[in-house]
């Protein structure tokens, strides 16, 4: 089961999946609010805590018991956190929310203050702006290890999100919030973070460890909070690694 990041969807992970279809049977999710899916409605419940319920939730529909779960940025909480719950086999996770230094999570916490601000602005000057090459160039470097790869070319923020109280707005001030506080996740685990991501400092890797002191730990040369994007094939073959120690 592959879990999106925030502000994504499940197409993110298409070329990896493309490496791992001739070994495992693959569901990628397009977590509510994002993709083809619905965002509760406004007032009701929707943080990290709500989200690992809905996947919950929805493997058991699809009798998808105790899947390999994957997962990048808020996708990989959602994953450690069904890992902890012992509703995953094994659990492999790129450049989680959930450990950034006590009191900061400085990348998200500017994101969700510049989402806000986005907000305020008429739609079609947000689109016009995030498709200028001084935002385009913004976008590859928070977002690619290599910004001037002939890949990051064309990428630019997709300024539709940030509408006021769109799903992005609700969501990212609970996701700046999180931290992950288990200790014990009964099954295999895989940290893996980009050397060059630029969003969810590196550093993070080592309070991971701290907190779950079985995983292992992998730097990922080269790539940036997206590594999908930027090694998809490293990134599949430190899935199968971990799926093969379950």
């Amino acid at each position: 089961m592959l879990l999106h990041g925030i502000g994504h969807r499940r197409q993110t992970w298409y070329p990896v999946m493309r490496e791992l279809a001739a070994h495992h049977e693959l569901i990628a999710v397009d977590l509510p609010g994002f993709g083809g899916s619905t965002a509760p409605a406004p007032g009701s419940p929707y943080d990290v805590e709500w989200l690992v319920d809905t996947v919950q939730r929805m493997c058991a529909e699809l009798g998808a018991e105790r899947p390999h779960v994957v997962g990048n940025s808020l996708g990989g909480a959602i994953a450690l956190e069904l890992g902890a719950r012992g509703a995953a086999a094994s659990v492999t996770v790129f450049s989680p929310v959930g450990f950034a230094p006590t009191g900061t999570h400085t990348g998200l916490r500017a994101l969700a203050a510049g989402a806000r601000m986005a907000g305020l602005v008429p739609e079609p000057v947000r689109v016009a702006a995030a498709a200028s090459p001084p935002a385009r160039s913004i976008a590859r470097r928070v977002l690619r290890g290599d910004p001037s790869s002939p890949a990051a070319r064309g990428l630019a923020f997709d300024a539709t999100l940030v509408s006021a109280g769109s799903p992005f707005v609700r969501l990212v001030p609970r996701v700046a919030d999180y931290r992950f506080d288990h200790r014990e996740v009964p099954c295999p685990v895989t940290i893996a973070w980009g050397d060059r991501d630029r969003l969810l400092p590196p550093s993070g890797a080592r309070t991971a460890l701290r907190r779950i002191p079985h995983a292992r730990v992998v730097s990922l040369l080269g790539c940036g909070h997206i590594p999908m994007a930027d090694a998809p094939r490293l990134v599949a073959a430190e899935i199968l690694q971990t799926a093969r120690c379950a």
